[in-house]
């Protein structure tokens, strides 16, 4: 098998579960696209923290949300019409993975206090790569709030509240990530 099909060379891509091929340029394949950036920035943060660095085992976490990206991907390139072959967990985001973040990042925020100051990225390379990582998260929410409002995804999904927890979890990782970093004070 090639790497290479030739179906997308007229500009179009294909959905999932039969959904047909739309432009490479609709807001979906926009949003599926910024997905992908974010599992590939933190396939960088995984990297610059090596395997099993740091006690809260953050190379683990980080892979479990690539992984998790994939599923908020899934929902993301299935038409509203097919939504009903979605499997939770798998290529549907649930109540329980939005919770499981929460969960985390509670658990993390016991571990590593937040800090009071303003945040500039770029105290570790693990911490700078996850604050990259969750910028390109808040941008897929957008996209994905534009998908609701355009009716192109379901606004009974949990991609929204997925996307937001996650975002909010990366910086906690980031600041856990940075360890005894020094805030940038602003005058």
């Amino acid at each position: 098998m090639r790497i290479y099909t030739r179906k997308g060379d007229a500009g179009t891509t294909g959905l999932l579960f039969g959904g047909g091929r739309v432009s490479k340029a609709d807001p979906r394949t926009d949003a599926g696209g910024t997905l992908d950036e974010a599992v590939s920035a933190l396939g960088l943060a995984r990297a610059s923290l090596g395997a099993g660095a740091a006690a809260d085992d953050l190379p683990g976490l980080i892979l479990r949300l690539q992984r998790e990206l994939f599923v908020v991907g899934a929902e993301v390139a299935t038409r509203t019409s097919r939504r009903d072959r979605l499997q939770a967990g798998r290529t549907l985001v649930t109540a329980e993975m939005v919770a499981a973040l929460e969960q985390l990042i509670d658990e993390l925020e016991e571990r590593h206090p937040m800090p009071a100051e303003f945040v500039l990225p770029g105290e570790s390379l693990a911490g700078a790569a996850l604050d990259l990582a969750r910028s390109v998260v808040r941008r897929a929410e957008r996209r994905s709030v534009a998908l609701v409002e355009g009716e192109i995804l379901d606004a009974g999904s949990q991609v929204l509240p997925y996307l937001n927890r996650l975002a909010d979890l990366l910086f906690v990782m980031a600041r856990a990530a940075d360890g005894g970093f020094q805030p940038v004070r602003t005058a």
